[in-house]
This record gives C-alpha cells, structure tokens and sequence, in this order.
C-alpha cells in the first residue's frame, strides 16, 4: 500500500489534500464530515478584516455627528473586533476537539493595523497554523508598486511577532516580478507559499447594465497558472509550498506533486462533487503510485520541476509561439 503522507510547514499530513477555506469548513459538522472522507487537513473560513472594517463604516455613517460620538465610535470598534473574533476562536476550539487532522486558520489581510494581535488569538485557541491571504489589488494607482509590496512585509512582520505556529502565505500572481518577490517572501520566516489566490472577476450583464459575478467556483483549465509556477519555484524557495485553484481531480493533484508541491488546496470540486471525490482523488493517487512503482511521495515529488528538467526553456513563455504555430485545426 502506497504511502500517502506528505509534511508541509513542518506538520505531518495523513495526505496532501487540505481544504482551502471557505464555507465548507464554517461548521464543525462540515469539518467533521470532511475528516471523514478523507481529508488532510483543513483551512478554516476566513476572517476577513474587511468585513469588520465595513461593519464599523456602516455603524460611523450613521451617526450624526463624528465629533461628538467619538468614544461611542470606539466601543463599537472593540464590540465589533469582540463579536468576530470569538465566534471565529469558538469554531477553533470546537474543532480541534472533535477532528485528529491539523486546522489552519485564516486571516484575509487587507492593512498591518494593530488588530493582527489577534493571531496570538488564534494560536491560543488551538489552530495548528495560519494562513494569510494578502492582496492588494494591481489597479491601485494611489501606491508605488514598492509601497504595496512593503505593506505585505509588514503584516508577515507583525503576525510572525505574535506566534510560534507555522504561518503560511497566499498570494496571487500580480507582481512585476513574480519569481523575485515569492524569494523574498520565502525568506521572512513564513513556513508555506500557497499559490495561488483566485480572485473575484467581474462580468457584466448586458440586458440590464449591471455588474454581476463571473464564474465563482474554478474549472480544471485554471490548473496551469499554478502548475507553472509551482514547478518554476518549487526548489527556489525557503518554506513548504502548496498548489490552489484548478485542482479538480486525481490526475491534477499528481501534476502539483510533481511539479514539487508539498500539498494541494481543494474547494471547488468538493462543492461541485462532494466530499466522496476526496476519496477519489487519493484513490487515483495511490493507484498511479502503484502503477510506477513509487511506495511514497517523496520518491516523485518535484521530479518534474524546471531545475530538474532536461530543456528549462519548455517552462518559459516563448515555447508557445512554436506550439502555436504547429498547432492543426
């Protein structure tokens, strides 16, 4: 029987299938159920500091008067802080008593305002890392691209301060120069890169000229964004990494651990399937293991990653102008 354990930040995982945060592990039910069928690990929902921030924006605009409310504004800022971050240290606690596999908690960052004390917070709870999910967006013309990327060494700054659980990092791939920043980020003492984060995108309905969602939950197409640049990476970086977003299926998860990924981050095809393609997933895993005579993960993990290849320029833009050229229809 194949071995299926991997280790990402430095934890054990039973195997390389976490479930990335969103509503699928907003109960202790959910995760439960997900510990049942198969996974490895778990990233709770997120915490997002824009929600808070906008709940207290709803409560100043209220108001009457700025000035004479000011204490009023204080006491809803540590009331609203309070409300949320316990129910999110509630569903830690509860969780690390009913499930064995490690919880990640997340926190979605949008400033390094003080408020990221509350990673001590989580850590007191029992989550066994953190995940921050940092982005500022590209179209922002009112910072320097230095000011963006500066404030994202801030937080990792600050919240490394506060804890002594690994803290894992994931971004998405808007950066002037990807391979050089994910370095730098690797280097802070993060123990994990996740790459990557899979953003709202805008679509627009023209009956009535209104801006709608596009497609919420990834497809399998979206798999090679981060398949190329788990491969480009794997091996250059400091700290565990781990693929996200268009990871769909067995065969995708064995490319990601090809390509040098420790773990793999999974959410839209359990809301498309359900929780049993987790036990597909490790199924055609194990079964492709046996079928190439590889007894653990280690053995194939990052065979297939640039450094190792015999043609690097295969991994590089300027490829496809030949395939493309050669391409029949």
């Amino acid at each position: 029987m194949a071995d299926l354990s991997t280790r990402y930040m430095g934890i054990s995982l039973r195997n390389p299938l976490i479930i990335g945060s969103s509503g699928l592990s907003d109960s202790v039910e959910k995760i439960k159920n997900l510990e049942k069928n198969g996974a490895g690990a778990i990233v709770l929902r997120s915490i997002f500091e824009e929600e808070i921030v906008k709940e207290y924006e709803e409560i100043f605009q209220a108001m009457d008067s700025f000035q004479s409310n000011l204490e009023y504004l204080d006491y809803y800022d540590y009331k609203i802080k309070e409300k949320n971050i316990e129910q999110y240290l509630t569903l830690i606690r509860n969780a690390k008593k009913e499930v064995n596999i490690p919880i990640f908690a997340s926190i979605n960052c949008l400033s390094a305002q003080e408020w990221t004390f509350f990673a001590r917070k989580l850590q007191e709870a029992g989550a066994d890392g953190i995940e921050l999910n940092i982005f500022s967006h590209p179209a922002d013309t009112s910072r320097s691209s230095d000011e963006i990327e500066k404030e994202y060494f801030e937080i990792i700054e600050k919240v490394l301060s506060e804890v002594n659980i690994p803290v894992a990092l994931k971004v998405g791939y808007h950066f002037s120069n990807l391979e050089n920043i994910l370095q730098k980020f690797s280097k802070t003492g993060i123990q994990g890169l996740i790459l990557f984060n899979r953003y709202f995108n805008p679509d627009f309905d023209i009956d009535h000229l209104r801006v709608i969602p596009s497609y919420i939950l990834s497809s399998p197409s979206e798999l090679y964004l981060s398949l190329r640049w788990v491969e480009i990476m794997s091996d250059r970086i400091d700290c565990s990494i781990a693929a996200s977003t268009g990871i769909h299926n067995g065969e995708a998860v064995v490319k990601q651990l090809l390509a040098g990924a420790d773990a793999v981050q999974i959410v839209s095809t359990v809301y498309k399937n359900g929780v049993s393609c987790l036990e597909t997933m490790l199924k055609y895993l194990e079964k492709w293991m046996q079928k190439h005579n590889y007894h653990s993960i280690e053995q194939f993990k990052g065979k297939m990653c640039q450094s190792k290849s015999d043609n690097p320029a295969l991994y590089e833009r300027v490829q496809f102008l030949r395939y493309f050229k050669e391409y029949k229809h």
